[in-house]
This record gives C-alpha cells, structure tokens and sequence, in this order.
C-alpha cells in the first residue's frame, strides 16, 4: 500500500497541473471503488475551480472553491497520471507498468492555464476510494477524527511520543503503526526509523519513556530518525513497491537506500556491526531488523 512518502510525491507532482484549474467534468467509469461514490459526486463537483491540494495521513485532498473536498485513497494500487497535449489525444501512459484503461475509473477533465487536460485515476484492485466532504467537517470526519500527529510537521516531538507511549507494554513496532499516535506511518518507514534508532521492534513502547513521563535518549533518537526517513523518502520520490507509482508515471528511488526492510539474510549496514538482517511477523506483518544493534 502506498505510504506517506508516496501519497505527499502524488500531491506534489498534481499541483501543478490542479491547482487554479477548473473541473470542466468528473468521470465516473463505474459507481463503486472500494466503496460507492457519494450519488452527487460529478455534479457536486462539475464546474468548480480547484483551490488547493493537501494530504492528510495517507489521503489527498483536492479543496474545491465552493468549500467542498475531494478525499481520495490510492489503496492498495491507486495512481493518478496526467494527460496533456498529444498524450491526451493518443491516451498514452507516462510509464509502462501493466495498466490498461480498463482499469481507468475515474477521469477528471479540466480546463487549466494551458487548455484542456485530464487527470486520470487508475486503480487494478479497486481498493481505493473517493469520498466528498465540506472544508469546515474535515477534521471530525470519521477519516480523520482520531489521527495522530503528521511526522512531517513540528508537532511530532519526543516529548508528544512520550505521553503517547508512556505506560504502554504494546511492541514498539505495533506503537509506531498506531495511526491515533502517528498520521500516515507506515510498515516500511517504522521498519527504516527503528534501524536508524537502534531499537528493536519489539521493546515495549513504555520502557522508552522515564517515571516523570519525559522521553529517554532513545525517544529522542527515534523521534529524529521518524522525521529524517520521511523526509529522505519524499525527496526520492518514495518506494515504488508492486503498483506505486508517481503522477508523472515515474518510480520513486527511496527503496534502492532501504537499510532493513526487504534485506533479510542480508549484513546490517550499521557501520562497525557484525549482525545480519532478520525478518519477524508482527501482527501479521513483516518485520525486518538488526537483532545485534536494534536493542
């Protein structure tokens, strides 16, 4: 599924093309992704001029002008590509990657500064979603409501994890996942802090946290280490794993820099460690690690 990094390089590579244009139509292939369409979705939409786009965790959101918002969820093969100029007339795709316009659900047609043009969502497994919200609800939507805070934001500090953490016997790893404590974190950039921290997925949460509820050294490392492998993500263009993909077609590199995650068998990469990268299932999930520097 694509994570943070993906969906903020999604965001990115839209606003250009979006932002100031005008939704001449939206083109609903289908009456369902993972979910139904709101019934009033195209015609809610049709006419208005698109005023910005943000994320929020692992959505995009288009603001409207008339202060709707378009929420959208890429799942677990959502992408979006843009189509302008000749590419438009010939329907070209940006990057081969196995998809046909079969699995083109949804086509925003626009009107922008530099004349028509269609955004295009396209989703193989359908797991994605678009739903409509007013500006003013967004954050008591059910979507967003209970969210913790963004890594990419000031808001993030060792001190915010600690009352979060404190008390807590949860395995660290299952604590990073927790969406109500961190937005939009996912497996592979716990997977990536945690190496970067040298600790170990499985420490209680709590133990990282002293008896007056201030955040130990090691909070504060990985605090750190949260904040620096997002924002080394995002600069890469994200991990392009199975479907993701960028807006322009591109892959992301973020996965050619991967310490742990998918490296099992492999030498840790720790500067003066012995240890190999080993794989564990936690709740379900893989986990990889150092298990001679991740203590």
């Amino acid at each position: 599924m694509p994570e943070l990094p993906e969906v903020e390089t999604v965001k990115r590579g839209l606003a250009p093309t979006m932002e100031g244009a005008r939704i001449v139509n939206a083109e609903l292939r289908r009456a369902d992704l993972r979910f139904p369409f709101p019934e009033n979705f195209s015609s809610t939409v049709a006419g208005q001029r698109i005023v910005s786009l943000s994320r929020r965790a692992k959505y995009l959101m288009i603001d409207l002008e008339a202060g709707d918002v378009i929420i959208a969820h890429l799942g677990m093969s959502g992408s979006f590509r843009i189509e302008a100029g000749p590419a438009a007339a010939k329907g070209e795709f940006h990057h081969p990657r196995g998809k046909d316009e079969k699995h083109d659900h949804v086509i925003f047609h626009l009107d922008g500064a530099d004349g028509p043009v269609r955004v295009i969502y396209n989703d193989p497994r359908r797991f994605g979603f678009m739903d409509l919200a007013r500006r003013d609800t967004v954050a008591s939507h059910a979507y967003f409501r209970a969210l913790g805070e963004e890594p990419t934001g000031n808001a993030l500090d060792a001190a915010y994890l600690a009352a979060r953490f404190s008390g807590k016997a949860q395995p660290l790893k299952a604590a990073l996942l927790d969406q109500k404590n961190i937005a939009g974190l996912g497996n592979i950039y716990v997977c990536e802090a945690l190496w970067r921290s040298h600790l170990s997925p499985l420490k209680p949460a709590g133990e990282l946290v002293d008896k007056r509820g201030k955040p130990k050294d090691g909070l504060l490392r990985l605090t750190n280490a949260i904040r620096e492998v997002i924002a080394d993500a995002i600069a890469a263009g994200g991990s392009s794993l199975k479907d993701h993909i960028q807006a322009d077609g591109s892959l992301g590199y973020f996965q050619h820099s991967f310490s742990v995650y998918d490296r099992e068998g492999e030498a840790c990469r720790t500067p003066g460690c012995n240890g190999t990268v080993a794989r564990i299932v936690q709740a379900g999930r893989s986990t990889f690690y150092c298990p001679h520097c991740q203590k």
